[in-house]
């Protein structure tokens, strides 16, 4: 670059630029413009801020408790187990009713099982065998149901047997009934107790937040019904798009989603809970583990003090209650932009960062000087900043004419927390 070029680049850092607007009369063009500004506007007015509500702020940090109840009565005569009324201590595990619980809808009984010898199932290929060398005493069939003794039973002349174990004899029935063992399962009710909370904003709900108390003793949720939170067992089942009859025979997993979406700038009395179905396990797999159950046993003593137990296999239906939501609130532009305090606001919500110990003395003297409480957490937050302080607003302030909907206070969460119990 010669002399003149260095000179040319050196004065044309002292050069101002300005734009130059030039106004086109063309109707089509300007009518173009306006339109696009229309449909950015419109955008922006109707999908931003009426739809999506993006004017609010949003927590998703959903912090709920699950509580079920199972009700119903069943009755059954078996030649296994006689005459015999189970209600919801019987059929309903675990019993302290938790977000997922089981209910029985089937059942395998095999009674008087004492520990003995007997002949291992057929068809579990360890436990076959030829001779009695094929049978190793001590040691345990694999996928079997006992420990061999040694010995190779056969029946008759077959060149081949099972191998005798030391188990719970009689070994378990493997029949199973063509039918549900409990078919009034179908007209048990499911009471959920859900209580969740946006910690962000301090806001509180539960499902049991109705003025009529009498309401939950006869309502069931329905389609004329969506907030009673008690709910039959085979519409439940119906909703998921399962058949009863068929569920309740091998058993499955059902999904109860609650879904809380709430706008929080409306009353609390406007936050209700929405609630889906759905079938969680494969109903169209028919694998030889297809379903749903497991075995428990109930134990007993005879006259002799010798030991023996009923063995069950329980099928029945299993259901995860999940809870999911979010909380949108539009306190914090009110606060900081648009009441007449909200200088106070916005310095407290964006202090300056000083140091703990400069920042602990400063907000002790503020304290005793405007007679504001303040609690500081014990330790540093983030860049040495009290990770939470207890905001109180300034005497003047409290007679501002602001208001919102369904709680008398533009900022519920930092002025007067509501809550439903």
């Amino acid at each position: 670059m010669g002399q003149a070029g260095c000179k040319g680049l050196c004065l044309s850092l002292f050069d101002y630029k300005t734009e130059k607007y030039v106004i086109a009369k063309n109707k089509k063009v300007g009518l173009l413009y306006r339109l696009l500004q229309a449909s950015i506007l419109a955008y922006l007015v109707v999908w931003v801020f009426l739809i999506k509500k993006g004017y609010q702020d949003v927590d998703t940090s959903l912090q709920s408790a699950v509580i079920t109840k199972v009700k119903g009565v069943a009755f059954t005569n078996t030649s296994d187990l006689g005459q015999r009324i189970w209600d919801v201590a019987d059929y309903v595990i675990p019993a302290q009713g938790e977000n997922v619980f089981f209910v029985v809808t089937n059942l395998i009984v095999t009674p008087n099982q004492r520990q003995n010898v007997c002949a291992e199932n057929e068809g579990i290929p360890d436990g076959a065998c030829s001779k009695d060398s094929d049978c190793h005493a001590g040691e345990a069939v694999t996928a079997g149901n006992g420990v061999k003794t040694g010995r190779c039973l056969r029946r008759e002349n077959l060149a081949r047997g099972t191998c005798e174990i030391f188990a719970w004899c009689p070994l378990e029935t493997s029949s199973r009934p063509e039918e549900p063992f409990l078919k009034e399962a179908e007209d048990f009710t499911i009471f959920i107790k859900n209580h969740i909370r946006f910690p962000k904003f301090n806001f509180s709900n539960n499902v049991m937040d109705v003025k009529d108390r009498s309401f939950l003793k006869s309502c069931h949720f329905g389609p004329k019904n969506h907030y009673c939170p008690i709910f039959r067992l085979g519409s439940v089942i119906r909703w998921a798009g399962s058949d009863f009859q068929d569920i309740a025979l091998e058993g499955g997993v059902i999904g109860i989603n609650i879904e809380w979406n709430c706008d929080l700038d409306k009353a609390a009395s406007e936050c209700h809970p929405h609630y889906s179905f759905s079938r969680l396990d494969n109903k169209l797999s028919k694998s030889v583990s297809s379903g749903y159950n497991f075995r428990f046993a109930r134990y007993y003593r005879d006259a002799a003090g010798v030991e023996f137990r009923t063995l069950m296999k329980a099928y029945g239906i299993r259901f995860d209650v999940m809870v999911n939501g979010k909380g949108a609130f539009f306190c914090d532009l009110v606060l900081i932009y648009l009441i007449k305090k909200r200088e106070f606001y916005r310095d407290k919500k964006y202090e300056e960062v000083r140091g703990l110990e400069d920042s602990s003395q400063e907000a002790e003297d503020e304290a005793s000087g405007l007679g504001l409480s303040e609690q500081l957490t014990s330790g540093p937050g983030l860049l040495g900043m009290p990770e939470q302080q207890e905001l109180q607003e300034p005497p003047e302030a409290k007679r501002g004419s602001s208001s919102q909907k369904g709680n008398g206070s533009v900022c519920p969460q930092l002025l007067e927390p509501h809550r439903s119990t």
